[in-house]
């Protein structure tokens, strides 16, 4: 692995986006227009990184927060790969860097592009090197005699994690506050006298507004969960009861059962589904300030943690994070006795594998693990990435 120092994302964006608007060309050797090949194959034997200065929006790197950090190329990665159907943009990251969550400093913005940041299967991408500092770009359709505005639907573009390790969570318990719930609707008995309720049951309701919608899911408060290191209560557990569709807004309204996960009681809230809050076009990136939080919970109850399962994180939108930042998670040192001696000795935490945020609310986010090399546990602790030695 070679590292390359680079200027933070927001440096590399504008300046990417300049280079373009002035039609930049990349000098004679940068490029590989080959299907096969490289990044170490096709390096310049004579390659030798600059010190590039410039200033973003008349910022200095110092006053725009913007720091130099090292981009690991992998030495395998392509010279040029075609996006398929099925990709990730976590999985197209890992083909170019070592640290996927680096994306920001090697992708660059094309203005000719509709949401340049969405990558689409059938895109060639393409590694150059470009003042000496390594970048992933698009290729163009070869007729440039005019800018090309993509029209592109949102919902075919390339998630950033594999949407089917979190179908499942999307429909499972997750947090809730107190004032949401003090807001929320609820049931307050079933149509037809039945004492509990079931796919096709109908159900009065109290304080439903048309602010809530049309389609809503009940829930049933669980168990609270309790930040550890604050003892901050952060919200409740919302296990999820039933689907459920609007019939009449009114005090009392009405709404039917459509699809039931368990009986339905008076009392359940209703909340709007989770999956009408996600998106899944983000990328990964570092947050922008450093945050240390503790794993909550996790999707499915099991004691290990491995990849691809969801977590539940202590931090939230208000603590800085947001979908697609990365973090590292340490687990818990535990104590050796000292072999000379009597004494107990704590151990420091260690590396264990990498989770990517994919959907926040206030108090609390939710990350999917995508890498482990240590079993995970909840209370482990969750960083910004590379703030700790890695024994791996």
């Amino acid at each position: 692995m070679r590292k390359y120092s680079v200027l933070s994302s927001l440096q590399a964006v504008a300046l990417a986006t300049a280079a373009l608007a002035a039609g930049c060309a990349v000098t004679p050797g940068e490029r590989s227009s080959s299907n096969t090949g490289s990044a170490a194959a096709s390096r310049p034997s004579s390659y030798s990184p600059q010190p590039l200065q410039a200033e973003v929006e008349g910022l200095s790197a110092a006053e725009s927060g913007a720091t130099a950090s090292d981009v690991g190329v992998r030495e395998d990665a392509p010279m040029r790969y075609v996006v398929k159907k099925g990709d990730t943009l976590w999985g197209i990251s890992q083909k170019f860097l070592v640290e996927p969550w680096q994306w920001p400093e090697v992708w660059i913005v094309n203005d000719q592009v509709k949401n340049p940041h969405l990558i689409y299967p059938g895109d060639v991408l393409t590694l150059i090197w470009r003042h000496g500092r390594p970048q992933v770009e698009r290729e163009l359709p070869s007729d440039r005699a005019s800018p090309r505005i993509r029209e592109s639907d949102l919902s075919s573009a390339i998630p950033a994690i594999p949407l089917d390790a979190i179908r499942d969570f999307l429909h499972s318990p997750r947090l809730v506050t107190m004032d949401q719930i003090k807001q929320a609707p609820y049931i307050l008995d079933f149509v037809d006298l039945h004492i509990v309720g079931a796919d096709g049951n109908g159900a009065y309701v109290r304080k439903l507004k048309r602010s809530h919608g049309t389609t809503l899911e009940a829930v049933r408060l669980g168990p609270s969960y309790i930040d550890p290191d604050s003892n901050e209560v952060l919200g409740y557990e919302a296990i999820p009861v039933a689907q459920a569709e609007v019939r009449e807004f009114a005090e009392p309204g009405t709404i039917v059962l459509t699809k039931s996960y368990r009986e339905a009681r008076a009392g359940d809230y209703l909340i709007k589904p989770l999956l009408d809050t996600f998106e899944s076009n983000f990328y990964p990136h570092m947050p922008p300030k450093k945050i240390s939080g503790r794993i909550l919970s996790v999707f499915d109850g099991v004691s290990q943690i491995g990849q691809f399962q969801v977590v539940t994180l202590s931090k939230g939108a208000r603590d800085g994070l947001e979908a697609g930042h990365v973090l590292d998670v340490l687990q818990a040192g535990r104590s050796a006795k000292d072999p000379h001696g009597v004494a107990w000795h704590a151990l420091p935490e260690t590396y264990a594998g990498q989770i990517m945020v994919f959907k926040t609310e206030d108090r609390v986010s939710y990350a999917l693990v995508m890498s482990a090399i240590r079993p995970i546990h909840a209370k482990d602790r969750t960083v910004n990435p590379g703030s700790h030695v890695r024994l791996d």
